[in-house]
């Protein structure tokens, strides 16, 4: 008889591993079938409706009112209405007084009758926290264009500002971009006091109409104090500013605000600052018809998001950019071919996106040639650090049939990175050193963060760039990964500025570190990884509210959520926690709750504009971050091509 060769039968693949090559899989397909033709992602940007308010308010003033427009955002202004008659600013949250009130005048302006029951739980929850008075000061500006709110009791900010000095405090670059490019048509605003005829009163949201609430006096040896003062002696200006100076700084306001339109009609890629831009150049004489005009408003139909139902949404931002160097990075780490025509489509696009010109960063770096990238369509004036060193990142994950094409792209965003970073050694996202604290003590800045200091986040898509890059030893890589160490929390979490929140912060850094060559038994990582376990839901996801912002004991507390899960399980991983039952838990949660179709619901906000008072659901968020975590937990650390050296 012939001797049968016995082979030991092959191991079983563990549970949890199979569950995850499985949803890894299924994720896949749906994100390459959310791919445009063109080669980029990107997910609806949501974020509260004042969007939708503002823009209707802004069509009344200017008198470009339609009735299509105006019963679709109605329908989802009323589809975004609470039980209890107001609007919050993010899915879950408590109500917001400026939100409610914004809404309410939204929905008056398509018809909605006072005495309606949804408008008369709005009004009468308004008046029991204050009326408008209560309000923030933007909200109060655009009351105060129908006659709503006088001029007289808000905060004066001239346009004279513009002529400021760079040296000097309160100039308009110790401002953040964002509200740089909005409080600069807001002068000409606030100068112009314009005030349109109101289609109806809005007595029903006062408590007295004739008496708004003042703020109390502040003592004048603190900041507050100082303050009030300077807006009371702004105040007494405008009443005697010289003629022919103010005339000639309103010139100069609008040059400033035509310069920086973008080449599709926007400003920044971001809808506030168009719409006051707008507003600014009409009251200085731009007729509906004139080019800058025209191309402004045809922009801001492009933020419209008009939904199966018959509703329509106004995106504050769009982020394709993000969306597809995000999505890239997240197909690469899932196993797919880095020469796959998807990925190589999405490099094409990417490349393309290279900021090559001088923008406002290069007020503060006037020598350090252009080559970053930013997070929207079309924003030449604002790239910024954290899209550029993610770009890189997905650059570096593709095989392009043109490699000095990726080299030479990638070589002008690491120098343009470098030359951004920060005296303490960190990065922000659009400015260099744009840490002066006296803009946020202006009585009229109360409508969110308006600096942009170095933040964790930022710092560890950089510094864990930059490692990628071959330059981990570098100092200035070395400066960034000492300012990371620093500013670790006690309890061993990160701050995140542009995610929810110390969830998003800890998955950011750790695996930077480790890039950089933290070692996972660094006493930084294992404080980070236990403060993970210690926070993980007992369903196995992680979570965070955004109430963490103001309150720290919410930090790492939510329901769990598909993209705070996978930032939770990237820190994990990277620190080697793979065989972990907190990793296990958390990939059988990202698996068991995966939709038929590869996607994930999140009706949860997991991103950041302005901590606590702008908060944003990115829709794609909840698919490209799953995916990634799937993929390093199957595929192990993800394979980045190293740069070539000559």
């Amino acid at each position: 008889m012939t001797a049968t060769t016995v082979h030991p039968p092959e191991p079983l693949e563990p549970a949890t591993l199979s569950l995850a090559r499985e949803a890894t899989a299924r994720a896949t397909r749906h994100l390459l079938d959310r791919q445009d033709e063109q080669g980029w992602w990107k997910g609806d940007l949501e974020t509260n409706v004042t969007m939708d308010a503002e823009d209707l308010m802004l069509r009344q003033f200017l008198s470009i009112q339609d009735p299509a427009t105006l019963e679709a955002a109605a329908r989802h202004l009323r589809s975004e209405q609470r039980e209890d008659g107001t609007w919050a600013t993010f899915h879950g949250g408590p109500p917001e007084l400026s939100a409610t009130i914004e809404a309410y005048v939204g929905l008056r302006l398509a018809g909605d009758r006072p005495d309606a029951p949804h408008m008369a739980a709005a009004s009468a929850w308004v008046r029991e926290r204050g009326g408008i008075a209560g309000s923030r000061v933007f909200t109060r500006i655009w009351l105060a264009l129908f006659g709503w709110w006088k001029w007289e009791d808000l905060p004066e900010l001239p346009p004279e500002i513009i002529y400021l000095p760079k040296w000097l405090p309160l100039n308009i670059y110790d401002f953040g971009c964002w509200a740089r490019q909005t409080i600069v048509p807001l002068t000409v605003v606030s100068a112009k006091r314009p005030v349109r005829p109101a289609p109806f009163p809005l007595d029903e949201l006062h408590i007295d109409p004739r008496r708004p609430n003042p703020r109390r006096p502040a003592r004048l040896a603190s900041w507050d104090g100082a303050f009030q003062r300077l807006d009371r002696a702004l105040h007494a200006y405008h009443k005697v500013a010289v003629r022919p100076l103010r005339r000639a700084a309103l010139r100069s306001c609008a040059r400033w605000i035509v310069e920086r339109q973008e080449n599709d009609g926007c400003w920044g890629g971001i809808q506030p600052p168009a719409v006051y831009s707008l507003i600014a150049l009409h009251l200085l004489g731009y007729d509906l018809d004139h080019p800058v005009m025209r191309a402004g408003l045809a922009s801001l139909d492009r933020f419209a998001v008009w939904r199966e139902d018959g509703s329509r949404m106004v995106e504050a931002c769009q982020s394709p950019v993000w969306d597809t160097c995000l999505a890239t990075i997240a197909l690469a780490d899932a196993g797919l071919a880095p020469d796959h025509p998807a990925l190589v489509k999405a490099a094409d696009w990417m490349l393309d996106e290279q900021v090559t010109r001088p923008g406002d960063w290069s007020v503060r770096r006037p020598g350090l040639p252009s080559g970053g990238w930013a997070f929207e369509f079309h924003n030449d004036n604002y790239p910024d650090t954290d899209d550029t060193a993610e770009v890189i990142l997905a650059l570096r994950r593709v095989r392009h049939p043109d490699p000095e094409r990726v080299e030479a792209a990638v070589r002008r965003g690491t120098r343009w990175t470098l030359g951004m970073q920060s005296s303490d050694g960190a990065w922000g996202a659009f400015d260099v050193d744009n840490t002066s604290r006296l803009p946020n003590r202006l009585p009229f800045c109360d409508f969110g963060e308006v600096i942009d200091p170095p933040s964790a986040d930022v710092t560890a898509h950089v510094v864990e760039m930059l490692a990628h890059e071959g330059r981990a030893q570098d100092p200035a890589t070395r400066r960034g990964v000492a300012w990371l160490l620093a500013e670790q929390e006690a309890d061993g979490s990160w701050f995140g500025r542009w995610g929810t929140n110390y969830v998003y912060g800890t998955g950011s850094v750790v695996p930077a570190l480790v890039a950089a060559g933290v070692p996972g038994s660094h006493p930084a990582i294992r404080r980070a990884v236990r403060w993970l376990e210690s926070v993980q839901n007992e369903d196995g996801g992680w979570g965070e509210d955004q109430r963490s912002y103001p309150d720290r004991q919410w930090a790492g507390r939510g329901a769990s959520t598909a993209s705070q899960t996978a930032w939770a399980l990237l820190a994990l991983l990277a620190a080697g926690e793979r065989e972990s039952k907190a990793v296990e838990r958390g990939v059988t949660w990202l698996a068991e709750t995966q939709e038929d179709d590869g996607s994930w619901d999140e009706p949860y906000f997991t991103g950041t504009g302005f901590p606590w008072d702008f908060s944003i659901n990115y829709h794609l968020y909840r698919q490209v971050f799953p995916v990634t975590a799937l993929g390093r937990y199957v595929n192990g650390e993800p394979a980045v091509a190293r740069p070539r050296r000559s």
